[in-house]
């Protein structure tokens, strides 16, 4: 029941964002990112996308919701889905900076996650790439990811 539920509340946030597009007061992202996990001495690659809407508190920050798949690039790897958000400071007119957490579902065990990252417009039309580390709290084993990414806002 609790996987419908989150899975409900991602799908949400990311049909709602390009309503809440309009709003002078935030903006809508879709992006696609790429990385490497790590726990117990093993490494994999990940791959995996998000959409979410950021709301602007005021000029120095804000806060954002995020719902993604994200994929282990291993043989027999199932998707991970998330649902989050996160809180940071603009720097200058085109960075942000962010915490980010959250809760991650899957076939195997669910798990929150916590994280920071950086992104930064790199085209008057939206188009902006990113940074972000994520920490995810496993009864068994802790695992760790680092991604960049590129992704459009709108």
């Amino acid at each position: 029941m609790r996987k419908i539920a989150i899975a409900v509340v991602a799908a949400a946030a990311a049909f709602s964002a390009p309503a809440f597009a309009q709003d002078a007061n935030g903006e809508g992202r879709v992006e696609a990112r790429g990385g490497i996990a790590w726990a117990n001495g093993e490494e994999e690659a990940v791959a995996g996308v998000a959409a979410g809407y950021d709301f602007n508190l005021g000029e120095a920050a804000f806060v954002g919701v995020e719902a993604s798949a994200d994929h282990l690039l291993a043989d027999g790897a199932d998707f991970v889905w998330g649902v989050g958000g996160r809180v940071g400071a603009n720097v200058g007119e085109r960075g942000k900076l962010f915490a980010a957490g959250g809760y991650a579902f899957g076939e195997g065990e669910d798990v929150p996650y916590l994280g920071a990252g950086y992104e930064h417009k790199i085209t008057d039309g939206g188009v902006y790439l990113k940074a972000e580390y994520r920490h995810f709290f496993s009864d068994f084993v802790d695992v760790n990811t680092a991604a960049v990414g590129v992704g459009f806002k709108f």
